[in-house]
C-alpha cells in the first residue's frame, strides 16, 4: 500500500505540471486579454498594466515566474479583482462551493443508494419500474430547470424556503437538492446494476443457505460488492459537483468559486483561471487515488500495484 501511494503521489507532480502548462498555453493563445473592455484603455495605460503584471515578458519567462510563485504557495494577483490575490479569493469562495458540493453529494448518496438497492431487490416489479422511471427523469432534467422549479414551488408557492443567498441552513436546502438530484439518479441506476450482478452469485446463495435473514444478506454481503460501481463513479461525480455548481450558484446567488471560475475565463483573468484549474485538478487526482484505495478495501480480489 505504501509503495503504491508513493508511486501515485510522485506521478501526480508531472501530471499537474502538464495540466498547468497546457492551461497556460491555451489561456494565452485565446483572443483578447485581461485588460480588454468595452471602452478602450489608452495605450500608455495598457502598457503600464502589462508591465505591472509582467505580461510584456516572453511566455516562457511568464510561465517560469508563475511556477516560481506557485512553489512558494503564491497563485498571483487577480487581473479582474486587482485589490485581491487569487489565494484570498479561493480561501473565501472555495469553502462555500465545498459545503454546497458536500451537501449535494450527501443527498445523492442518501437517495441513490437505497433506491438502487430497493430496485434490485424488487426487480421487474412496480417499485422497480417507479424508481427507474424517476431516475431517468432525474437524469433528463438539467440543473437549470430543477432549480427554478424548486424556487417556484417551495419559495413562491409554499413560502417555506428562501429563494437565494447563503449562510443559513434554510438557504442551503434547495441548492443542495438541485445539485444532488442528477447524481442521485445516476447513483440509483449504478447501484441497481451492481446489486443485480451480485445477488445471484454463489457467495450470496451460500449466505442464504446458512439461514441468514434477507436484510443481513443484502446489507452485509451483497452491498459490499454491489456498491463498487458507485465507488468508481464517486471521484468524477464529486469533481463534477464542485465544478458544475456554477449553474446552481448563479441560480441561487451563492458566492462560491464556480462563479469566479467562469468569470475568469470570460475576463481572461489568467491567474484566477490557472489557480482554479490547479485546485480542481488536484481534487480530481486525489479523489481518484482515494477511490482506488477504497475499491481495494471493499473487494479483496483487487490488488494495488
Amino acid at each position: 500500500m505504501g509503495a503504491f501511494l508513493l508511486r501515485r503521489l510522485l506521478a501526480t507532480i508531472p501530471l499537474l505540471f502538464a495540466i498547468l502548462a497546457l492551461s497556460f498555453l491555451f489561456m494565452r493563445s485565446a483572443p483578447g486579454g485581461p485588460f480588454d473592455a468595452e471602452r478602450s484603455v489608452p495605450p500608455q495605460v495598457e502598457r503600464s498594466l502589462r508591465a505591472k503584471y509582467h505580461l510584456d515578458e516572453p511566455l516562457t519567462a511568464q510561465f517560469a515566474r508563475y511556477m516560481g510563485g506557485l512553489l512558494h504557495g503564491d497563485l498571483g494577483p487577480s487581473f479582474k479583482y486587482q485589490s485581491r490575490t487569487v489565494n484570498e479569493i479561493i480561501a473565501q469562495a472555495f469553502p462555500v462551493s465545498l459545503t454546497l458540493g458536500a451537501l449535494g453529494l450527501a443527498i445523492s448518496l442518501v437517495i441513490g443508494i437505497p433506491a438502487g438497492v430497493f430496485g434490485a431487490v424488487y426487480r421487474n416489479r412496480p417499485a422497480d419500474y417507479g424508481i427507474m422511471s424517476l431516475s431517468l427523469l432525474g437524469i433528463s432534467i438539467p440543473n437549470f430547470v430543477i432549480g427554478p422549479l424548486l424556487i417556484i414551488v417551495f419559495c413562491f408557492t409554499l413560502g417555506w424556503l428562501p429563494a437565494g443567498g447563503w449562510g443559513s441552513l434554510s438557504q442551503m436546502i434547495l441548492p443542495a437538492i438541485t445539485l444532488g438530484a442528477l447524481r442521485a439518479a445516476y447513483i440509483a441506476r449504478l447501484m441497481r446494476a451492481g446489486m443485480l450482478e451480485v445477488i445471484h452469485q454463489d457467495f450470496i446463495r451460500t449466505a442464504r443457505a446458512k439461514g441468514l435473514p434477507e436484510p443481513a444478506v443484502i446489507g452485509k454481503h451483497a452491498l459490499r460488492v454491489g456498491i463498487l460501481p458507485v465507488v468508481t463513479y464517486l471521484a468524477p461525480a464529486t469533481a463534477s459537483i464542485l465544478v458544475g455548481s456554477v449553474v446552481v450558484e448563479r441560480i441561487f446567488d451563492i458566492p462560491g468559486l464556480g462563479t469566479f471560475f467562469v468569470n475568469s475565463a470570460l475576463n481572461r483573468d489568467y491567474t484566477m483561471a490557472m489557480g482554479t484549474v490547479l485546485l480542481y485538478s488536484t481534487i480530481l487526482i486525489t479523489l481518484n487515488l482515494l477511490v482506488d484505495v477504497v475499491y481495494a478495501a471493499l473487494d479483496p480480489r483487487v490488488e494495488l500495484k
